[in-house]
């Protein structure tokens, strides 16, 4: 059985969780705790890892009603911060008021949990009522042969799973997973290098972060020739932040399954103080949140956005400060990114001076689950200097004359085929196709052609289809995306309008 057939069984069991009141989402959380349960039974990783009792052949030997509670045990017991590992990976709690010496003797002698383990089950809950459904769950899982599949198959298992949660929920997951055809063609574009210290500040599932490494791994024949046979790499060369705690657990199981640590990955708001703890990189790739942040970035760095209360443009000013000198980003960003006036014109004059904003690739309509804002992908490298580096933008149009995707029409990666043969194969945007003119989808644009636009970047030439592509919708699911595109879209830009409007009043006298 291939790791698409495992996908379908286990996603069929969905079904008939649901009769147990389990959502989507609730249920991949659930199968992210059975699943690190059995992984590491398969891989022989519970030694040192789990205390006896709390592993998956304990579970899988219960019955009935005695199942359902051990499992909830499980998750409480791995998801307290005080349980330890005793000797010989006995279970070892926290001493009460009436301990022995002997007793108080053992905790202090125990070793914690290891990292990974706390993080997934950090305030785990199963949402699991009836015994049999749990058993059913765990009886699936069991009987599939996992050692038929190879290393890297568990994570592309995963990943199906988080794909068809997206294609389901669409207004739910999409917030956090990107097209993985869309993620691949960003990472083929910035060839990322062992060695590097690559970032997505809004780590989501880590789409971005895994696809980097796999690339890695396809291209680069040394791969683990570096020191401690790679050891640095898995631990240290992957930085994330995500924000929800439920999505952290998914990207902490994400990379579990594709033999990644998660050294550098951690749970907060990229926006607060937390997310100068991201540090510098060499590589940044991300598809940051979209829409109202609830309030202005609470860091002290983000100078041009401090006013900012959406999301887009500080995460923006973020990846220009986090790159070193040399490093580059790929950023998917909303169309209000590259027009809007007051502090989106600031940000990208800051853009512009302190990198070389090389490429723009204007995206199709409808391939967000859950945004039909309309997007694009920037591409960057962060200057020596903080003054003049972009000299020319090159724009390529992929969204005019288009269909608009949707479940009807899916993205492949076909469609970008032009894009990347007039991309080039330099990261850095130094080899660059023939400019195509106003008929055609690739143009150059000079720094003093911005400048004379006021430095507006969204720039296009083609005749819109986008209207004959909506009439063209039959889907329920690709309408509804559609209107709360619209609505989104005209949002964001009422939002532009209203901080263009506050920065233009004058201050209280005091």
């Amino acid at each position: 059985m291939n790791a698409n057939a495992i996908v379908q069984k286990l996603w069929r069991l969905c079904t008939v969780l649901r009769k147990d009141g389990i959502t989507y989402q609730q249920y991949v959380t659930e199968l992210t705790y059975l699943l690190f349960l059995k992984m590491m039974a398969e891989r022989n990783r519970e030694t040192g890892s789990l205390p006896k009792g709390l592993r998956w052949a304990d579970l899988a030997a219960a019955n009935g009603l005695a199942k359902l509670e051990h499992y909830r045990n499980v998750l409480v017991t791995l998801g307290t911060t005080s349980t330890r590992l005793g000797k010989d990976d006995a279970l070892v709690r926290p001493p009460g008021e009436n301990a022995t010496p002997d007793e108080r003797k053992r905790y202090a002698d125990a070793r914690p949990l290891p990292d990974m383990v706390q993080k997934i089950f950090d305030s785990a809950a199963t949402i699991i009522r009836e015994p049999q459904n749990l058993a059913t769950l765990v009886s699936a899982i069991d009987e599939l042969d996992w050692f038929s599949e190879e290393r890297d198959q568990f994570g592309d298992l995963y990943e199906g799973l988080l794909q068809k949660n997206a294609e389901e929920t669409k207004r739910g997951a999409g917030q956090y997973f990107t097209p993985r055809v869309l993620i691949d063609v960003m990472v083929r574009l910035m060839r990322p290098k062992p060695g590097e210290v690559i970032q997505d500040p809004a780590a989501g599932t880590g789409g971005f972060l895994i696809a980097a490494d796999r690339d890695m791994k396809a291209r680069t024949d040394g791969y683990f020739d570096l020191p401690d046979s790679g050891a640095w790499q898995k631990r240290n060369a992957f930085h994330g932040m995500e924000n929800v705690a439920g999505t952290l657990r998914l990207l902490l199981m994400n990379l579990y399954l594709h033999d990644l640590e998660n050294d550098h990955i951690d749970l907060g708001d990229t926006l607060s103080d937390k997310g100068k703890e991201l540090g510098r990189a060499d590589l940044i790739l991300t598809n940051p949140p979209f829409g109202p942040a609830g309030g202005p970035p609470t860091r002290d760095d983000l100078s041009v956005t401090a006013t900012v209360s959406s999301y887009q443009l500080p995460f923006v000013e973020h990846c220009i400060r986090a790159l070193r000198p040399g490093g580059r980003a790929a950023i998917v960003v909303p169309d209000n990114v590259l027009f809007e006036d007051g502090r989106g014109r600031q940000l990208r004059q800051m853009m512009m001076d302190w990198c070389d904003l090389h490429t723009i690739l204007r995206l199709p309509t409808g391939i967000f689950y859950a945004q039909g804002v309309k997007t694009n992908v920037i591409f960057l490298t962060r200057g020596k200097t903080e003054t003049g580096n972009t000299k020319a933008v090159w724009i390529y149009d992929l969204r005019a004359q288009m269909p608009r995707f949707g479940k009807t029409t899916p993205l492949t990666a076909a469609h970008f085929e032009g894009f990347e043969q007039a991309f080039g194969k330099s990261p850095y945007g130094a080899e660059r196709g023939p400019d195509e003119g106003e008929a055609g989808r690739w143009r150059k644009f000079t720094r003093a052609d911005i400048a004379t636009r006021g430095d507006n970047l969204d720039i296009s030439w083609l005749r819109e289809a986008e209207d004959e592509a909506e009439d063209g919708l039959t889907e329920p699911d690709d309408i509804a995306a559609t209107i709360l595109g619209h609505l989104q879209a005209a949002t964001l830009e009422i939002e532009a309008l209203m901080a263009e409007l506050a920065d233009e009043q004058p201050e209280a006298a005091e």
